[in-house]
């Protein structure tokens, strides 16, 4: 079942939001081929997301939902970004690389988890008639779908702000740390940025609102993912050496 479409201009801004996530997940990708990083590899991943969560989401508005689209933006955007962001953070910050492997394994086995709850949950199909429909609404208040976001989203974004902490506790005496910390605040900070937009967004039901955030989201975080990488030393943008 598909609902009405709601047009092609409100659509434009998703799909700009999905055109940066792509191009930042194709250039990340090169880096992490290079330096065979981790947490390059997991911010990829995490990127990658965004781009179908929001392609999904294109489609969704321009055309009218399927229970297909919001089900991948759902899974994708809602549930299992943020905890691929606080793990390719984990990776960054920790010196002890098994206990980041244990807790990717963990990330991994939760990932199954969702997917199997979000793909096989019933949709109210009523709901996918808004051009921004809540996940409350298309699951439904107690379904498993809609409360895994929270049980997933909201603990991973909290590890994000605690490793900032970490990061600039860590720092003290360490100026060659002091790339990871601006990094991982800036990482923190789009993602904020994205939270809130596509809260107040999806809560208004305006689609503008909330695919702007995700693009200015999205272009923060990926100038974290560059700035966390990039050795002391090295020239910044411009030519500039930090």
């Amino acid at each position: 079942m598909i609902a009405a479409g709601h047009g092609w201009l409100p659509s434009v801004f998703p799909l700009i939001a999905a055109v940066l996530a792509a191009v930042f997940a194709v250039m990340l990708a090169r880096q992490y081929v290079r330096r065979r990083r981790p947490f390059q590899g997991l911010w990829t991943l995490a990127l990658a997301m965004f781009a179908a969560a929001s392609l999904a989401m294109f489609l969704g508005v321009a055309r009218g939902w399927t229970s297909g689209e919001y089900r991948v933006y759902w899974l994708l955007g809602a549930v299992l970004n943020v905890p691929y962001l606080a793990m390719g953070e984990l990776y960054l910050l920790l010196r002890r690389r098994a206990f980041a492997d244990a807790l990717l394994v963990l990330t991994l086995i939760g990932t199954a988890f969702a997917a199997w709850k979000v793909l096989g949950s019933p949709v109210n199909h009523a709901a996918l008639a808004k051009s921004l429909p809540l996940g409350k609404d298309v699951f439904g208040d107690e379904s498993a779908a809609y409360r895994i976001a929270q049980l997933y989203a909201y603990p991973a974004y909290f590890l994000l702000l605690g490793g900032i902490v970490w990061s600039a506790w860590q720092m003290r005496g360490h100026p060659e740390l002091r790339n990871r910390t601006s990094g991982t605040i800036a990482i923190a900070l789009g993602a904020t940025i994205v939270a809130v937009g596509s809260g107040v967004g999806a809560g208004l039901n305006v689609v503008p609102l909330f695919s702007i955030c995700l693009a200015a989201g999205i272009a923060v975080m990926f100038a974290g993912f560059l700035q966390a990488g990039r050795p002391v030393g090295a020239p910044a943008p411009g030519g500039v050496r930090k």
